[in-house]
């Protein structure tokens, strides 16, 4: 599984790698939630993950939560338009600021 991580100035960067399912799906929450920091800073991209299942989803609810305990913005990027569709249809969408590449998403977490 590759799961990229780097810092982009304060922002640190996550690239998922892989599909997202009951299996990778507890590896990325450990590692995503290991990066959440106080005030800090988070992009996730997702453009090389081509599925996400509802274990997925349960790994983006439990990421917003930490995020929001912790006061730090979180930005999702590269999203497919099945996964947007899917996060649309469970009403995720409105839980995460979106953007379609990552240097839109690192302008927005730069402000």
């Amino acid at each position: 599984m590759d799961i990229e991580v780097r810092k982009e100035g304060p922002v640190t960067c996550v690239a998922i790698g892989f599909d997202i399912d009951g299996k990778t799906a507890p590896d990325v929450q450990a590692k995503v939630l290991g990066l959440v920091e106080k005030n800090g800073r988070l992009l996730l991209d997702f453009s090389k993950v081509g599925y996400m299942s509802s274990a997925g989803l349960r790994v983006l609810l439990t990421t917003h939560r930490q995020v929001t305990a912790n006061q730090a913005k979180l930005v999702l990027v590269g999203l497919s338009e099945d996964l947007k569709e899917v996060m649309g249809a469970t009403g995720f969408l409105s839980f995460f600021t979106i953007h379609e590449t990552l240097a839109e998403g690192l302008a927005a977490l730069a402000s």
